[in-house]
């Protein structure tokens, strides 16, 4: 119970509000809404759509996950997890999160202040102003007619909702102030403004998820101007509500950096291919021979927009998986895993190829693949050191790595293998300098430098070749995840330094031609 509700019920009997309520419907109805969102939602869709009402399992499950977040703020609750949902366009997402769920949320608890955003700021505004529509309608005001917008604060980028009471003694209704909501979007207001409730609703432009520059800063918008203005960093809760644009759009982003006060529902429209992506798992019962939403997204639907938005933009905005199945350029589904190393006689050639970046928390990373070339002609990636390091810890981490890779084929035979290691040297001066400061610090080992030719998709495409048809393994290990995923992006995702290294490795390893050492043999 909030608000009205609990003033009614500690002041009149039982008897008296059953008789009330039949002689006023709308007293059922409100009683109704009140314990239930997605009956709010229902009732009140005629006042926002003109189109039929079509139901889904995903409508009351979004409903309840929002009602949820509403009872735990308004009782003070320490926070949980924060909310992020993945769902096809077009499935009424925006409706559900960014205009009915406040306007219901005041009805629970008047005082409740929201920031809401979306990629632009006429749709932000667009948003904001059918919440402010439904709750000025006739529909609203004769089952809440306590609620209403502050007359001098009621512009679609910042309303303030007021609470009307009755006065007592004759005396003039009293006006209580309540809550507001600001609209915005990514660059815009924030600072000076606070909420108990953040709702971002597609942060990203799907004709803008090519630029890594928008993501970028879309991503820093959400992490160091939107989250930080909280009313209660206890108990403040972000939904954000989207369709997968790309790997690092605010999902991946927020994902990646793997928080476990993070509730993540996923529904892919399409299960035949994207059953992995579901989350959590067992909400694949509700899915009608594969189908997400058989009405909305049947498989002529789906057909279409897969021609529509091609294969990526399938895969991520239906799919929520941004990335063609079976992968991109690597289909991961042809690496093999093994969980023993070879014997040194099935070992052929050995390489450590190390992508070097300068930076440190931030930016590039710096991946250094161990590749071997088997016997059998097939090749066995059996370690990826990877990290962003500052250039004297760089350079430490490449040593010690140098000794541990001798040590381990230091087995005693007659010629034990040794380890050849690469390292790229970028372009200019300052390139050259690294490479040559780093062949002096490795003296001792094989070591040798090259400045590679053509683009990292390039010089990827023969390495690609051996692992999609099934030529490449890996031994197990706890880098095995991270690896395969910058695979599957490859080359749309946001890094691609272990490509890189596996690219460099495999040129060295496959190459019949004689290499000038730069170093000591």
């Amino acid at each position: 119970m909030y608000a009205t509700e609990q003033i009614i019920r500690t002041k009149f009997p039982k008897e008296m509000l059953i008789e009330q309520a039949l002689r006023n419907p709308a007293y059922i109805t409100r009683e109704l809404n009140n314990r239930s969102f997605y009956h709010f939602f229902k009732h009140f869709w005629s006042e926002i759509s003109s189109k039929t009402f079509i139901d889904n399992f995903h409508i009351k499950l979004i409903c309840d996950e929002l009602q949820q977040v509403q009872r735990n703020v308004s009782a003070g609750i320490t926070k949980e997890y924060d909310l992020l949902i993945n769902v096809p366009p077009g499935t009424t997402k925006t409706t559900i999160a960014s205009i009915m769920f406040p306007a219901w949320a005041w009805t629970q608890d008047y005082t409740l202040k929201f920031i809401t955003a979306s990629y632009s700021s006429p749709l932000a505004l667009e948003t904001a102003e059918s919440c402010r529509d439904l709750i000025r309608s006739e529909a609203f005001t004769r089952i809440y007619p306590e609620l209403d917008l502050k007359p001098d604060k009621e512009a679609k980028s910042n309303y303030k909702v007021i609470k009307i009471l009755p006065g007592l003694n004759d005396r003039a209704p009293r006006v209580l102030i309540g809550g507001n909501r600001l609209s915005t979007s990514p660059g815009g207001a924030g600072t000076g403004f606070h909420a108990d409730i953040f709702i971002w609703d597609d942060l990203i432009n799907p004709l803008a998820s090519i630029s890594k520059a928008v993501i970028k800063s879309t991503n820093t918008w959400l992490d160091q101007t939107l989250l930080t203005r909280k009313t209660d960093k206890r108990v403040t809760v972000m939904i954000g509500i989207m369709q997968r644009l790309s790997q690092n759009d605010p999902t991946g982003h927020l994902l990646a950096k793997k928080k476990e006060n993070i509730k993540h529902i996923c529904l892919p429209g399409d299960a035949d291919e994207y059953v992995e992506q579901i989350k959590p798992k067992e909400l694949i019962q509700f899915y009608q021979d594969g189908l997400f939403d058989p009405v909305r997204l049947g498989r002529k639907e789906l057909a279409e927009l897969k021609a529509d938005l091609g294969q990526y933009g399938y895969a991520g905005q239906i799919g929520q998986n941004p990335t063609p199945p079976g992968g991109g350029m690597f289909q991961v589904d042809n690496l093999s895993i093994i969980h023993q190393m070879p014997v040194v006689t099935d070992i052929k050639k050995i390489v450590r190829y190390w992508d070097k970046a300068g930076t440190a928390l931030g930016g590039a990373y710096t991946a250094g693949v161990k590749m071997l070339l088997l016997n059998n002609g097939r090749y066995l990636i059996v370690d990826v050191k990877r990290g962003q390091w500052a250039t004297h810890i760089r350079e430490n981490i490449i040593k010690q790595t140098a000794i541990a890779d001798d040590v381990a084929v230091n087995i005693q035979v007659k010629n034990p293998l040794r380890t050849d290691i690469w390292i790229e040297q970028e372009p200019g001066s300052g390139g050259k300098e690294s490479a040559e400061s780093t062949i002096i610090n490795l003296a001792g080992h094989n070591i040798s430098a090259e400045s590679p030719r053509g683009d990292k998709v390039y010089r990827a495409d023969p390495f690609s070749v051996q692992v999609n048809n099934g030529n490449v393994m890996l031994l197990y290990g706890e880098w095995n995840d991270e690896f395969i995923n910058e695979l599957r992006y490859f080359p749309l995702g946001q890094y691609k330094d272990q490509v890189d290294g596996c690219s460099g490795a495999f040129s060295k390893l496959s190459s019949r031609r004689e290499v000038r050492s730069w170093g000591s043999r």
